[in-house]
């Protein structure tokens, strides 16, 4: 990931690791979704992981999120990444992480009063899934996972928060949902 400021310069307090002083972390695969937590300003993100390994991670400047060196998905024609490695010195472990995938895409906090029991949750809709994820942290970890709206079948792109509170997600096919009270 880089961090850069709006004149496309480098962000002051990037990590200087010797590279291109933009880099703010390594090792990503493919980031889909991202957002901070509205509490503790960590800076969150979901990314698409092989077959199999999609993750979700708390990124830090300066740290190694393994890609490719380590994962916990596979090849598509189930080959070993990197000799099945999930774990090497110097590399971050996520998070969380989907097996079966969640493909995961757009992303968001929950930061509304109108449903008080998912304030600072995350949803993060799935295409493969055909779900809402909503995540719940504690201490920056996963606590729990509810699926929503399995039950609609349909490739879930992108999530966000309206005004009024409710969430609102795109699917793939066009169709728009309101998730939430009144």
């Amino acid at each position: 990931m880089i961090r850069i400021t709006k004149d496309g310069k480098p962000a002051a307090g990037n990590p200087q690791t010797g590279s291109r002083p933009e880099i703010y972390s390594y090792g990503h695969r493919n980031v889909q979704g991202i957002d901070f937590h509205p509490e503790t300003g960590g800076l969150w993100v979901s990314e698409m992981g092989p077959q199999g390994g999609d993750e979700l991670n708390l990124v830090e400047a300066g740290k190694n999120y393994g890609w490719p060196d380590i994962t916990y998905g596979i090849e598509y024609n189930d080959d070993k990444i990197s000799g099945g490695a999930t774990q090497k010195e110097g590399m971050e472990q996520p998070v969380y992480f989907w097996d079966p995938v969640l493909s995961p895409s757009g992303m968001t906090f929950y930061r509304g009063d109108a449903i008080p029991e998912w304030k600072n949750n995350l949803f993060i809709t799935g295409l493969n899934s055909h779900h809402i994820a909503r995540i719940v942290l504690e201490n920056n970890k996963v606590v729990g996972e509810e699926r929503i709206a399995a039950d609609q079948q349909q490739r879930f792109r992108a999530i966000t928060e309206g005004n009024d509170g409710a969430l609102y997600a795109v699917t793939d096919e066009g169709k728009l949902y309101r998730i939430g009270s009144r």
